[in-house]
């Protein structure tokens, strides 16, 4: 079967994955189709209109029933993700939403352009104890500020961000600046504090209801952590963040210089 656009939908299957195995148990079927079927949508690079395989044939790929199938695609159809026309078959949609780089190359000033160019809600500010995991890292602070921000592209929450800094530069921080610069722009540009470096890790986790509720996904979703360490020159750290990115909506691009 082939759509308008002579996309093979026999092809299609091929890069379909099987569901795993290991949470076929804890997660709904419906739920583990639709989240192959996001990921599918979200890296197509292309113009073409791309016709999905039938929900037959779905659902003989995933070994479930057929009425599992149609329970993904209507949750992929509230999304914006595709777009169903009766007797023509099920379309990705042009224009639908998908995975966004974050590229971690050149200089400091082309990581933090990425995150400056979007929309930002402060959702709350406030000053508290040390966290455990944190005390090795701010072993001089006894409370410390955090910032707590969502992140938006268009309409929808991408990312949530907490930052945690030293009460004396946070007193220097006005919410206006919280609206329109990453923290470690605030530190560098407006605050004038010498900066040394940025240690970066990112790990795979699932959405806990609390963040699932914040970037409007299921419970249970795969959520991208960026943690971030920023020194200053002395070795100090004076800012520690913590960075959930939508899985559906992000992937983890780096580059390495050579020469």
């Amino acid at each position: 079967m082939t759509d308008p656009a002579g996309t093979d939908s026999a092809s299609v299957l091929t890069t379909l994955g099987p569901l795993p195995s290991d949470v076929s148990g804890r997660l709904p079927l419906w739920y583990q189709v639709s989240q192959s079927l996001r990921a599918f949508v979200a890296y197509q690079r292309t113009s073409e209109l791309i016709r999905l395989p039938t929900e037959a044939m779905l659902a003989r790929h995933y070994g479930v029933s057929v009425a599992t199938v149609r329970q993904a695609l209507a949750s992929l159809e509230a999304d914006g993700l595709i777009m169903r026309h009766r007797r023509r078959g099920t379309f990705i949609k042009p224009g639908s939403p998908g995975s966004r780089a974050l590229r971690v190359l050149g200089s400091v000033d082309t990581v933090l352009a990425q995150q400056a160019a979007d929309e930002v809600r402060l959702l709350g500010r406030g000053v508290e104890e040390v966290p455990v995991p944190l005390r090795e890292h701010f072993p001089e602070e006894t409370k410390l500020a955090v910032l707590r921000r969502l992140r938006f592209d268009g309409p929808e929450a991408t990312s949530y961000a907490e930052n945690f800094v030293p009460v004396r530069y946070s007193n220097l921080i006005t919410d206006e600046d919280l609206a329109t610069m990453p923290v470690t722009m605030i530190l560098r540009d407006r605050l004038r504090v010498p900066l040394g470096r940025i240690e970066n890790s990112v790990e795979a986790q699932c959405a806990t209801p609390r963040l699932a509720a914040l970037l409007s996904v299921d419970p249970g979703s795969p959520i991208l952590l960026s943690a971030n360490l920023t020194y200053d020159a002395e070795g100090r750290v004076v800012d520690a963040a913590y960075i959930h990115y939508r899985g559906d909506r992000f992937r983890f691009a780096v580059s390495v210089d050579l020469g």
